[in-house]
């Protein structure tokens, strides 16, 4: 699908991947752009850039989701792709804390699940839509030094499946962007293991989801390396998990990563 003429709503639009999406967009020719975040001063000032429409959203909030989708109904008719890229990060295992459990549960799981509820009927009525949920490398393989993180992670592809399994032969194409380290604020310190590869800037993972959208590919894989890691894990779990642990070792004492 072409990006060109499509209104667009995207979640965590602010900063980071949600905001060089947002840019992108813009550049492919969008029709509309509605850039969701809590983050209202950050919302405006790409809204005001890309000449689209800042709404300040909770992605934690399913009324705040909903409110968003009925907002760009209203505005613009309809929605046709929609976005779910707000996500953070908590380090640590499951030693992390319920609250910090909850919260990332809520944003990195339970938003997609809200914005699911809200716009994929709005989709399926009109004959079809695109569905992106923005997940992780660290849903396909795990993430070093965060179980939270992984954990969700995890779920957010495992829902991204199960809603295309559902709709697709209502119109649906759904998306799991599931990149390494990202050059973010979730990324500021180097990015860790993920980096392993080299951290993206967020301008090449846009051009990349622009790239996906084309070619019509469940997984968007920015990092083209996240595929091979993905087929010797499933040739041999176990050997892929003894791998992991000899990074974790590495990465824990300090020493540089290498490929």
């Amino acid at each position: 699908m072409e990006v060109k003429d499509k209104i667009i709503i995207v979640t965590g639009g602010a900063l980071g991947i949600g905001r060089a999406l947002c840019r992108r967009f813009a550049i492919e020719g969008a029709r509309a752009i509605i850039v969701a975040d809590i983050n209202e001063a950050g919302a405006k000032a790409v809204a005001e850039e890309i000449k689209g429409k800042a709404v300040v959203c909770d992605v934690r909030r399913e009324e705040d989701i909903k409110q968003l989708v009925a907002v760009t109904e209203e505005a613009f008719g309809t929605v046709d792709i929609f976005c779910s890229n707000a996500g953070i990060l908590a380090i640590g295992g499951v030693e992390v804390d319920n609250d910090t459990w909850q919260r990332i549960w809520e944003i990195n799981v339970m938003s997609h699940v809200y914005a699911a509820r809200a716009v994929i009927p709005v989709m399926v009525k009109k004959g079809g839509g695109i569905f992106m949920i923005t997940a992780s490398a660290a849903g396909l393989l795990s993430q070093i030094g965060s179980a939270p993180y992984s954990v969700t992670k995890h779920a957010a592809v495992g829902l991204a499946e199960s809603i295309s399994i559902a709709y697709h032969e209502q119109g649906v194409q759904v998306f799991a962007l599931c990149p390494q380290a990202v050059e973010t604020e979730m990324t500021k310190q180097g990015g860790g293991v993920a980096a392993v590869d080299g951290l993206m800037t967020p301008e090449e993972l846009a051009a990349a989801v622009i790239d996906g959208f084309k070619q019509e590919r469940f997984l968007i894989l920015p990092h083209a390396e996240v595929k091979d890691y993905m087929q010797r894990k499933t040739a041999d779990y176990d050997r892929w998990l003894n791998g992991m642990r000899r990074l974790q070792a590495r990465f824990i004492q300090g020493e540089p990563l290498k490929k």
